[in-house]
């Protein structure tokens, strides 16, 4: 493991080498090792890398700093999650840019079955905070892991908010494990762990809070969700950036609606109002929105309209007919089918009048 864990931090230190191509090589060789110990020949027939990234993986010599890396994750008890781990948060692997290597401390199931975003404003108001407490103490029975980045405002009410209500929790972090920032949420952050939440990062240990790396941040919070939930925020910031990038990844993407003459509503209506967000008046909403309501009775497959199926296609119905309506990135992690696989069976499927595709990438039996 120590070995394996060697090369993969090593993968995301090699000049020229990126996330996308660092992806690419993985699916290739199937082990960052194997990339290392390859043909300066075989890392130049995979499109995209060429004879300077190859030379750049042959030539990687900084292996004294990757051992210090090691030592630090050892000490403290840190898990690395690479891309091909099965404790991989699975949803981002359905994102182009995902990370190639994450850092972990706590015990929330990043692959949990139902993970929501909720972010907004550093400079909440009492109305945001009434809205973020409301959300998550009605979401308390659904078995939701709450996701947010840690910061000051709707983030920490969250986590606090999650805390009080026995959810896990989870923040991404914009640096290493070696620091909490803001250091005022260093006592939130213990307390998030002990309830079985936890800290989450692409971030090496000394990497320091430095502005360039929230936005980076904020693409893994939109990454690894079914829904993201903007509860306050203004035009520009974090939250925008995270909504877009959500957008991007054809997440759910929901937001509160605010005064018009609010200014920290403003994002939150513009996202509504240019149609990058449903808007959002109450949690039973959400909850039906995304087919969690575990009280509808479970639908009845009409085994006639199956007949047809192939195989791939059988698993995907047989999930579908569990919920109302099912995400994509759901449909690919619990059929266990590769993504190919899962988007040739619903075409065919769609094709073929068994499935209906609702908006943001779900779909229902018809």
């Amino acid at each position: 493991m120590k070995n394996d864990l060697l090369y993969q931090l090593a993968l995301t230190r090699v000049p020229l080498i990126g996330l996308i191509h660092a992806k690419l090589l993985v699916e290739h060789f199937g082990t960052a090792a194997a990339i290392f110990k390859a043909s300066p020949t075989q890392l130049g027939k995979i499109e995209g890398i060429g004879p300077a990234k190859a030379n750049a993986i042959r030539k990687f010599a900084s292996f004294d700093e990757v051992e210090d890396e090691i030592a630090f994750i050892e000490k403290y008890k840190i898990r690395p999650l690479f891309l091909t781990d099965t404790d991989y948060p699975q949803r981002l692997l359905h994102c182009c840019d995902a990370p190639t290597l994450l850092f972990y401390r706590g015990e929330a199931n990043l692959n949990a079955s139902r993970i929501i975003a909720i972010i907004g404003t550093r400079s909440s108001s009492e109305y945001g905070k009434l809205i973020t407490e409301k959300l998550v103490k009605e979401l308390a029975d659904m078995g939701v892991l709450i996701v947010s980045g840690l910061a000051f405002g709707i983030d920490a009410l969250a986590h606090h908010a999650a805390i009080k209500y026995d959810l896990p929790t989870v923040g991404v972090l914009g640096h290493g494990l070696d620091t909490i920032y803001p250091s005022q949420h260093a006592s939130l952050a213990k307390e998030m762990i002990k309830q079985g939440g936890g800290l989450l990062t692409e971030f090496t240990s000394d990497t320091k809070p430095d502005k360039h790396n929230f936005p980076a941040r904020n693409r893994i919070v939109a990454g690894m969700c079914d829904a993201v939930i903007v509860v306050e925020t203004g035009l520009k910031g974090g939250s925008m950036i995270t909504a877009e990038l959500a957008n991007s990844y054809n997440k759910d993407v929901f937001a509160y609606p605010g005064k018009v003459t609010d200014s920290k509503s403003a994002g939150c209506n513009y996202l509504i109002k240019s149609n990058k967000a449903m808007l959002l008046t109450d949690t039973q909403q959400l909850i039906d929105m995304m087919g969690w309501d575990d009280r509808r009775k479970p639908v009845v497959q009409q085994q006639d309209l199956f007949v047809n199926l192939n195989e791939h296609e059988l698993k995907v119905a047989s999930i579908l007919g569990q919920k109302e309506s099912v995400h994509i990135d759901e449909l690919n992690i619990q059929s266990g089918l590769s993504s190919s696989n899962v988007a040739a069976a619903v075409l065919n499927m769609e094709l073929q009048g068994v499935i209906q595709c609702l908006p943001g990438k779900r779909y229902k039996l018809m």
